[in-house]
């Protein structure tokens, strides 16, 4: 029989969906990580940090998890922690969709919502404020925890070499905590050091490539800063895309291929598809993370 126990034990092993339609003949791969548990590739990292937490004695009975988070972190520290009998305290812009709160709160999170403008950074201050005047917290602090790029280097990265038989020539990531394309993006050039891997951010906030922090429409990546989890030793190339590339991306993706993803997968997927067009990814495979599902932006106009 395979019966799982705990929901936590069917998180990863997501499916490989060529999209031919969406981008015919370019050989691009989408990592549906909406197939967890809780529908985006943070279960992943949530469940890495809580169990490194305990096995490394920073968790006690009773504690209280607090963490600032764009929406899919706080999810996952939501359910997984909550089954662990853990207090879970969110911090999150007051710009991030009503499904993701909604969402958090049906799970038994606690939501302290901070100032749009500020961004990510205002979300994370809060959470330190929280740290210090709360007794027993514990932050995962995925932007600076190792774990939540070990997550994807020991599922993500195997998973797609494993299910393209070795054949993965790219790795397309957008960027947000910096762990999915750290962790995965370490572990395929590890195996074929010619993998190319490619980060993408909001145009309206290239802080990757250089550029000013900014606000923009591309929830769940480009925080204003450069994540200490992200190791850009790994990343080859950045490609910026801009809100609206990313919003069109996303609408296209439902209406050709019947995937329904968020902003932050339209954005990834619209890197993938221009990457493609290029005369040197000519009968390359180049595989992108879709990191979560269409579902929680329906109240944000993504599909108007």
């Amino acid at each position: 029989m395979q019966i799982a126990n705990t929901l936590p034990e069917l998180i990863g092993n997501t499916p490989l969906l060529r999209l031919e339609r969406f981008a015919p003949g370019a050989g691009v791969l989408a990592k549906l990580e909406s197939f967890n548990p809780l529908s985006s590739a943070k279960d992943r990292a949530g469940l890495y940090m809580i169990l490194d937490a305990e096995e490394r004695g920073l968790l006690q009975p009773g504690a209280v998890i607090v963490e600032p988070t764009s929406g899919n972190t706080g999810v996952a520290l939501a359910y997984i922690g909550r089954q662990r009998g853990y207090r879970v305290v969110l911090t999150m812009p007051e710009t991030m969709s009503q499904e993701r709160r909604s969402l958090l709160a049906a799970l038994g999170a606690e939501l302290v919502l901070t100032e749009g403008a500020r961004g990510m950074g205002g979300a994370i201050e809060r959470a330190k404020e929280l740290l210090e005047s709360t007794p027993g917290t514990w932050m995962p602090d995925q932007f600076n925890n190792p774990a939540n790029a070990r997550a994807h280097y020991e599922t993500t990265g195997p998973e797609l070499w494993r299910d393209t038989d070795g054949g993965v020539d790219v790795l397309v990531a957008g960027v947000g905590s910096g762990g999915t394309i750290t962790g995965a993006g370490r572990y395929l050039k590890e195996q074929n050091p010619a993998i190319r891997v490619v980060a993408v951010e909001p145009a309206e906030s290239p802080v990757l490539s250089g550029g000013r922090p900014g606000p923009h429409k591309i929830q769940g990546i480009g925080a204003g800063f450069v994540p200490g989890t992200l190791d850009m030793g790994v990343v080859d190339e950045v490609v910026a895309v801009t809100g609206d590339e990313a919003y069109a991306a996303a609408r296209e993706l439902a209406r050709t291929e019947g995937v329904l993803a968020g902003v932050s997968s339209g954005a990834a997927a619209h890197a993938a598809r221009i990457l493609a067009q290029r005369p040197d990814m000519r009968g390359k495979t180049i595989a992108v993370v879709l990191p979560d599902t269409g579902e929680r932006y329906l109240s944000t106009g993504l599909f108007a």
